[in-house]
C-alpha cells in the first residue's frame, strides 16, 4: 500500500481563489484486470457502499428468486437504485414487496424521508410519516427478501453478516470482483446491511467482468448483463430527477452503466468498451465524486454532443448563494483527464 497521498482530483473555486481541494484515486481495467488509466493509490480497501448494488443483486440469480418469481427489469433496476423516495420510487417498492408476498414491514432498512425535496414537501402535507418504503436502499432490500424468499430461510434478520441472504451477497460480490471480503475490513452500511472493504481496483475489475461476462460462469454473466440492461433502460428508477446516475445513464442510453455511493464512491461500466471503472474521495465529498467521475467519463466513453452536454454540466457544478448569485464551482482537476 502506498504511504504517498492521493492527487487532488477536485477542487473548489471561490470567486477567484481554491477554497477545498478533494484527494482522491480512480482507476479504468477491462476484464482481465489491465488498467488502462489510473491516479492515486487504487490497492487501498475501501468500503464501496451503494455503488455496487448491482453486484449484490446478483444473490437474486445465485438463489434463483429471479426465476421464481419472474422478476421484471423494473424491480432489477430498483434492487440496483439509490432512490429519491419520489411517488414512482415508492409505488414501484411497494409493488416489488407484493410480487414476492411481502410488504413494508418486512424491511429492515429503515425510514427516512424522501430525499427529493418536492417529494418530501408533499408527504409532509400529506400528514403522513416516512416509511421503510421511502428509504432510498428499499428496492436494494426488497431484492434481499426475494433471495431469503427463494432460498426457503426466514426474512427476520436478513440484514445480519451471517444470514444466509447475506452470505449470498457476499459470495456473489467476491465472485466479480476475484477478491476475498474478509471480516476484518467489515463495517455496517446506512441501511443496515455488511459493506465489505476491497480495492479500488477490484470493484472497477468486477464491473468490467459484469460488462463484459470475462471469466464468470454462464449464467452470471447472464445475469450481470441483464442487470445492466435492466437499470440502463429504466434509469429513473436507479436515482431519480437530477441525479448524476439518472441523467448519465439516460444519455448514453444502454451504453454506460454508472452508479454512486456514499463518501465519495463512484463506479461503473463502458459497456460497449467492456471497461469498468471505480472511483473515491478521499474526504468522502459527493459534489467532488460527481465532478470527477463526470470528468473521467468525458474522457474515456467517446460522448456524442448531448451526452457531452449531460457530463460538463456534472463535471463543473456552479455554487450559489442563498440570493442565488453565482459565487464558485466545484470541478474536477486535470490530473482526471492524465493517462485516460
Amino acid at each position: 500500500m502506498s504511504e504517498t497521498a492521493n492527487p487532488i482530483l477536485a477542487e473548489v473555486v471561490r470567486g477567484n481563489w481554491i477554497e477545498n481541494r478533494h484527494r482522491g484515486a480512480f482507476v479504468v481495467v477491462d476484464g482481465a484486470g489491465k488498467i488502462i488509466a489510473s491516479a492515486g493509490d487504487i490497492d487501498r480497501p475501501v468500503f464501496p457502499r451503494s455503488a455496487i448494488k448491482s453486484m449484490q443483486a446478483l444473490a437474486m440469480v445465485t438463489s434463483g428468486a429471479i426465476d421464481r418469481f419472474k422478476l421484471t427489469d423494473e424491480e432489477l433496476a430498483l434492487a440496483c437504485a439509490s432512490h429519491q423516495g419520489e411517488e414512482f420510487h415508492v409505488a414501484g417498492v411497494t409493488s416489488f414487496l407484493g410480487h414476492i408476498g411481502l410488504a413494508a414491514g418486512d424491511l429492515e432498512c429503515g425510514a427516512h424521508a424522501p430525499s427529493y425535496a418536492p417529494a418530501r414537501e408533499r408527504l409532509r402535507e400529506s400528514g403522513h410519516q416516512p416509511t421503510a418504503l421511502h428509504n432510498n436502499c428499499s428496492g436494494k432490500h426488497s431484492g434481499m427478501l426475494a433471495v431469503a424468499e427463494a432460498l426457503g430461510v426466514p426474512t427476520a434478520h436478513y440484514v445480519d453478516r451471517d444470514h444466509p441472504v447475506q452470505r449470498a451477497v457476499r459470495a456473489g460480490i467476491e465472485l466479480v470482483v476475484g477478491e476475498p471480503l474478509t471480516v476484518d475490513r467489515c463495517g455496517t452500511d446506512g441501511c443496515s446491511i455488511p459493506t465489505w472493504a476491497a480495492p479500488l481496483r477490484a470493484f472497477a475489475r468486477g464491473f468490467a467482468r459484469m460488462a463484459t461476462g470475462e471469466g464468470l460462469p454462464a449464467d452470471i454473466a447472464s445475469a450481470a448483463h441483464r442487470i445492466f440492461d435492466a437499470a440502463t433502460a429504466h434509469p429513473h428508477l436507479v436515482g431519480g430527477t437530477g441525479t448524476l446516475d439518472t441523467d448519465v445513464m439516460r444519455a448514453f442510453g444502454g451504453r454506460l452503466f454508472q452508479k454512486g455511493g456514499a463518501e465519495g464512491v463512484q463506479c461503473g461500466a463502458v459497456r460497449n468498451k467492456g471497461w469498468g471503472y471505480a472511483l473515491k474521495v478521499d474526504d468522502g465529498n459527493t459534489l467532488a465524486s460527481h465532478a470527477m467521475v463526470a470528468a473521467l467519463l468525458l474522457a474515456i466513453s467517446d460522448p456524442d454532443t448531448a451526452q457531452r452536454e449531460v457530463l460538463e454540466r456534472f463535471a463543473t457544478q456552479t455554487t450559489r448563494n442563498v440570493r442565488g448569485l453565482e459565487v464558485g464551482v466545484t470541478r474536477a482537476t486535470a490530473a482526471m483527464a492524465v493517462g485516460a
